[in-house]
């Protein structure tokens, strides 16, 4: 899904660089468009200008009457106001209105972590913090609410290099790595108008994992999040895939939760 504007500032990224015109074809050819959330002090002062809220750490959940917290009760890290998103910025179909919840245990090894979709109109109650188990009273985690705000962002396949004229142009000279890295990193900025999005969640696009990527063959990612942009302590990213048909049916039980730490 490439917009005659994303291919104009590919191409200027790539003139800038030395990069050449097939070269920057195969990149577009190997993206995909994301949504970066980020918080306020992240956009840039043209876009704080505009900014209208799209999600929130933290928090507690409201759920519909008789809808209980997920089993495992991990924290909520994550709403997402579906209604806010710019929806032609992602390539997968999210639902058009309501709240997206993500419940995952950021600071280990996800035992349990579930989405959960809240329609627009039902209604809801806060949950509570507390609850009882086996008798004695205990207490969910929660995280510190943070207001994030979405900016459109291209991510490129990790493979992309591979294509034949980047292969050509990456033999030509031990510098034209730094080229590429640096291509690349102009066309992100670019591409989210500058805003900072280094530990912010990612909806959509490629991951960029530490280890291997989780979104093969026929996963692709739902989520991205940055242990960081929940709790600045907690230094771990987790990751959310599942097919494209599983994620426009809202089938989130399907979904795939890897940590990477």
């Amino acid at each position: 899904m490439t917009t005659p504007i994303v291919e104009e500032l590919v191409l200027r990224a790539a003139q800038e660089h030395g990069v050449p015109g097939p070269v920057a074809q195969e990149l577009l050819a190997g993206s995909r468009p994301c949504l970066h959330l980020v918080p306020f002090q992240g956009l840039t002062p043209a876009q704080q200008q505009e900014a209208r809220p799209a999600a929130r750490t933290g928090g507690l959940p409201c759920l519909p009457d008789g809808v209980d917290w997920p089993d495992g009760r991990s924290p909520l890290v994550l709403t997402v106001d579906c209604a806010a998103l710019p929806r032609e910025a992602l390539d997968i179909e999210l639902p058009a209105d309501g709240d997206l919840l993500f419940f995952i245990k950021i600071e280990y090894e996800p035992e349990s972590s579930a989405v959960l979709h809240v329609p627009a109109g039902v209604g809801t109650t806060e949950c509570s913090a507390t609850y009882e188990f086996d008798g004695e009273p205990e207490q969910v985690k929660v995280y510190q609410p943070h207001v994030l705000y979405p900016v459109p962002g291209l991510t490129v396949s990790p493979d992309w290099r591979d294509s034949p004229a980047t292969s050509v142009f990456l033999e030509m000279g031990e510098d034209r790595d730094d080229a590429l890295e640096d291509f690349e990193d102009a066309v992100r900025e670019a591409a989210a108008g500058g805003a900072s999005h280094g530990v912010a969640v990612q909806l959509g696009g490629y991951s960029a994992p530490w280890q291997s990527p989780p979104d093969e063959g026929d996963l692709v990612l739902l989520a991205q999040i940055h242990g960081q942009s929940i709790d600045l302590d907690v230094f771990t990213q987790t990751l959310i895939v599942g097919t494209r048909e599983d994620i426009a049916a809202r089938r989130y039980e399907a979904l795939v939760f890897e940590q990477q730490v």
